[in-house]
């Protein structure tokens, strides 16, 4: 049995491919979906970005920040508003020799110095605008205030909690109120969640 040869001298013509335009659709519509996927994810990203430069933007625009001490100058005691925007006070405690106070009535007493012997504003639950100071309480006469300032010495501290316009909270706390001009400013000023819920006894009420 003899095999068939091709003619000779007459060229092979080669077998076309066929296009399979099925699987051609397929990957571009994947690569077209891919994109769109990438696409989506970086434009979120943008966003998320730009809500949070937004976000602490506004923050920044509503920062309190407060700060106590003592004024000779006035011969009081001041909080004083040091932020960008205003301070909401939720809870004061006034205490000595780390004894909460009820007010500045019984502190005095508590100092051995006569009663209605000052001027006083309200601290507690008082809204602080940027900037702002507030003379807690103050004394017209001057011994008084030497007196006051004496007794208070290296015994008296005071916790401060308040709040932003946006609900964020910090506590205020300066626990040497009145120290020697030698020591160190005893102040710090921390976040924290929300503010305390205080039992009534050492809640500061003036």
């Amino acid at each position: 049995m003899s095999e068939q040869s091709s003619s000779p001298g007459k060229p092979t013509t080669p077998k076309r491919r066929e296009i399979k335009w099925d699987a051609m659709a397929a990957i571009i519509a994947s690569l077209v979906g891919f994109l769109a996927l990438l696409v989506a994810g970086y434009t979120a990203y943008v966003q998320r970005y730009t809500a949070e430069i937004q976000n602490k933007q506004v923050q920044a625009q509503v920062w309190p920040y407060l700060i106590s001490g003592n004024n000779d100058l006035t011969q009081s005691l001041v909080v004083n508003n040091k932020g960008t925007g205003p301070a909401i006070v939720r809870s004061v405690q006034v205490r000595i020799n780390g004894t909460p106070q009820r007010d500045w009535n019984q502190l005095v007493a508590n100092m051995g110095l006569p009663p209605h012997s000052f001027f006083q504003a309200t601290i507690n639950r008082e809204v602080l605008s940027p900037g702002e100071e507030l003379q807690i309480i103050r004394f017209s006469d001057k011994a008084l205030w030497q007196r006051f300032k004496g007794a208070a010495l290296n015994r008296m501290s005071i916790d401060i909690c308040f709040c932003s316009t946006l609900g964020e909270c910090w506590v205020s706390s300066n626990k040497n109120l009145i120290g020697p001009p030698s020591m160190p400013l005893q102040l710090r000023v921390k976040p924290v969640g929300e503010c305390p819920r205080l039992p009534a006894a050492e809640v500061f009420n003036n």
